[in-house]
């Protein structure tokens, strides 16, 4: 996978509405690496519409750009201040480079360089309907050119199906999500009828015996009406409670959560020389429960201690799972030996206004990811709690009730 390592000659630009716009992405709870099949066929065409080498589908949070889709070349992630498209975002229409190697924004950055050499771009901004770009359509081509104004019209289409697409599949996790819920239904009342039922026929068994010598026959036909019926019914809630679930492809357990923080995060690690570790409690590990923005609240706290972490440290993730009373606890610990932080900055992350710094490499903070983190996690009713000292690194531990 294509990873590309940060460069610092430039401030990088920020929306005004930052805030409003990781709020509106987080809302789509994407899953970053998933979505490849979604959108290949909408990435091909552009690339097709625009005659161009490359084409991808990005999101860009606090930290990270996030090809969701990609043509003509294999990237999951970069880094966000390496990206294009950060400048997309700050478009009503779009953004075009003729020549790459002639911007000194961009110039410098590792892909315009060899192998890639890559000269042209193009992106348009994905627009949600709140108003928010959250993201971009972008053609990327080694020769430099100019689209003409029909292509750029098609390159908007396209960018609004994204869009459609994005909000469409959102919609179908919530479906999903009250499907379930309704199946969680079915299931408790089966199990609720199934054992008064199941007596209900003992009964009948033992008054079928002892009528048998009798041969009461009006009595044993009616008798015989109770069973059929009762049977019935054992039946059906016996399929109703062996019937598989609808779709959960959206639920987590706490292995599907660890392979999924690895495959995101992992690259981030290793550009920087990081040791990077997810571990999980032995106890619940094949528990499911719904992902709802588990990973926007993981991600930023691991991309913040990548960012705060020198060549050669740690970054360790421990994720556990309690039951208790039929309550389900979320527990996500994200330690590093990095810089750390002193009580004033402890304070104001919590108050939710702590301001952006740099990382250890010059890496630039866009200074919302952990405000947005503790939004995430007081929306759920969780909690966070944060212990660091300066020098010695930090460490999170963040607790969520789950339904």
């Amino acid at each position: 996978t294509f990873y590309m390592t940060p460069v610092t000659e430039h401030i990088r630009p920020i929306p005004e509405n930052e805030v409003g716009r990781l709020a509106d992405l987080a809302e789509f709870d994407p899953g970053y690496t998933d979505l490849q099949n979604d959108f290949k066929h909408l990435t091909a065409l552009a690339a097709k519409i625009a005659g161009s080498d490359i084409s991808l589908v990005n999101l860009i949070d606090s930290f990270t750009q996030w090809s969701i889709s990609h043509y003509g070349i294999d990237v999951d992630q970069m880094p966000r201040e390496e990206s294009i498209c950060q400048y997309t975002i700050m478009e009503s229409g779009y953004f075009e480079v003729n020549d790459l190697s002639q911007d000194d924004r961009l110039k410098n950055f590792s892909y315009v360089g060899n192998p890639l050499n890559l000269r042209y771009y193009f992106g348009v901004p994905l627009t949600t309907p709140n108003g928010y770009n959250i993201g971009s359509l972008c053609v990327l081509d080694t020769k430099t050119k100019r689209l003409s104004d029909d292509k750029i019209e098609l390159l908007k289409l396209i960018a609004n199906e994204v869009v459609d697409k994005l909000i469409n599949l959102k919609i179908l996790h919530s479906i999903k999500a009250e499907l379930d819920e309704y199946k969680n239904d079915q299931r408790k009342t089966a199990h609720d009828i199934r054992g008064p039922l199941s007596g209900i026929t003992g009964i009948i068994d033992i008054i079928r015996k002892k009528m048998a010598k009798a041969k009461p026959e009006d009595i044993l036909d009616y008798i015989e009406m109770i069973d059929r019926t009762t049977k019935a019914v054992l039946s059906l809630s016996e399929e109703i409670l062996s019937r598989e679930k609808f779709s959960k492809d959206d639920d987590f357990d706490l292995v599907i959560f660890k392979d999924k923080l690895e495959k995101l995060y992992l690259p981030q690690a290793k550009a920087k020389n990081l040791f990077f570790k997810v571990t999980i409690g032995n106890i619940n590990t094949n528990v499911l429960f719904a992902r709802s923005r588990l990973l926007q609240i993981s991600g930023n706290l691991i991309s913040n201690a990548i960012k705060f972490s020198s060549d050669y440290g740690t970054v360790t993730v421990k994720l556990e799972l309690e039951i208790k009373d039929k309550t389900k606890t979320l527990k996500i610990n994200v330690s590093d030996n990095g810089n750390g932080l002193n009580e004033t900055a402890v304070q104001k992350i919590l108050a939710g206004n702590l301001e952006t710094t740099e990382g250890t490499k010059g890496e630039r903070g866009y200074g919302l990811g952990l405000p947005m983190v503790v939004e995430n996690i007081k929306s759920l009713n969780g909690d966070i709690q944060i212990e660091s000292q300066e020098g010695w690194g930090t460490n999170f531990e963040v607790t969520i009730p789950l339904t």
